[in-house]
């Protein structure tokens, strides 16, 4: 399973509404400029954020994006759900013969645990110090 600038971009909107969270709405051109990000391209990825009630928008001249829930509330899989689809690293895993699907499911299963037991709230106090003394997710 790749996923693609959808899912990490989608990532970084979110950790950095997270950041900001009880402090009212960020504008998306705030963080296309700190993170040398397409504005545009951010634009299309909140939309679907904001269908699955992950964000809500503001408008007006104070206007941007806020989390829809506390970040301890929000994965990191439903963030990679909702802009990439199903988590799963082969298609058709059913038509598979029996060791290889055993196999697929237990990748798919173990990247699911990941993504599903990692909140925005984790990434976002995450330490951005190029210090790998943080998170390491084994797989």
């Amino acid at each position: 399973m790749k996923i693609s600038t959808k899912g990490r971009y989608g990532l970084t909107i979110m950790i950095e509404l997270a950041k900001h969270y009880g402090e009212g709405p960020i504008p998306l051109r705030q963080i296309a400029a700190e993170k040398e990000l397409s504005e545009a391209y951010l634009e299309q990825l909140v939309s679907p954020l904001r269908i699955a009630g992950l964000v809500k928008s503001v408008r007006g001249a104070y206007g941007g994006y806020l989390l829809a829930l506390p970040p301890s509330k929000i994965s990191a899989a439903d963030v990679i759900k909702t802009l990439e689809g199903p988590i799963q690293p082969v298609e058709g895993i059913e038509n598979e013969e029996s060791p290889q699907r055993e196999l697929w499911i237990r990748i798919r299963d173990a990247v699911k645990n990941v993504l599903e037991t990692t909140t925005i709230d984790d990434l976002a106090k995450h330490k951005d110090d190029n210090d790998y003394d943080g998170y390491m997710f084994y797989i």
